[in-house]
């Protein structure tokens, strides 16, 4: 029996879910853009009067580790750590780009046995984070920040049929045109898709440290001048 809260602000979209026995019985999402430390709280707080009014036992709080958004991370770790200090709850890391995985795996539409996975995160400019998985989702290639032209998955793509989604994938259409290139729209890394990973963790009791975990940026945070008001 497990009742986790999950919790997802890598990117643009901002989503919470709870699972009760592996099974997701709610779920909020707003897409309208990087407003997390405003839209997470909302979500979060409906999410647990609702686990309070289902008389359930919050047991972890799974949270996506990166890479991805800075800010969005920072916001999504720091809460999770907040609640699982208040409620006595277990933490769970869920690596970003495997949670990409999840939708393309539950598709109807089949995947063949021997196609390689690219989830791709934005990360500006003709870069992304991008891993390579199979189908059981065993890493082929580890997390990079790559600089994607026309020969960066060639070594991939002469022998496996690649599978290139998430918001990163939109800018390499133009730049990849392997015959065995396949691009999937419209793939989001969302709350709801979590508590596969979650629950296998739970299960294995693959928890994390609460006071010393930290997010997986990749890459170091570069701060901004800003702008002079005029």
């Amino acid at each position: 029996m497990s009742c986790i809260l999950h919790i997802e602000t890598s990117t643009d979209v901002c989503s919470v879910a709870v699972s009760q026995d592996g099974v997701c019985v709610f779920e909020r999402e707003d897409h309208s853009g990087p407003n997390h430390s405003v839209k997470s709280g909302v979500f979060i707080d409906e999410a647990l009067s609702y686990i309070d009014s289902q008389l359930m036992h919050l047991d972890a709080v799974a949270v996506s580790q990166g890479p991805g958004s800075y800010t969005g991370l920072r916001i999504g770790v720091s809460t999770a750590k907040g609640i699982c200090y208040g409620r006595d709850a277990r933490l769970i890391a869920v690596p970003t780009l495997q949670l990409l995985c999840v939708p393309v795996l539950l598709r109807e539409k089949v995947v063949e046995e021997d196609a390689l996975l690219c989830p791709m995160i934005d990360a500006r400019r003709m870069e992304v984070y991008a891993a390579l998985y199979d189908r059981a989702l065993h890493e082929i290639r580890p997390v990079g920040a790559d600089v994607v032209d026309s020969d960066t998955y060639k070594p991939f793509l002469d022998k496996h049929p690649v599978y290139f989604f998430g918001n990163g994938a939109a800018k390499c259409i133009d730049t990849i045109h392997h015959p065995n290139a396949r691009f999937i729209p419209d793939i989001e890394p969302l709350a709801r898709w979590m508590f596969p990973l979650a629950e296998r963790k739970f299960f294995d009791q693959q928890f994390e440290d609460v006071a010393y975990f930290v997010p997986f940026y990749l890459k170091d945070f570069v701060a901004k001048q800003p702008k002079k008001l005029l």
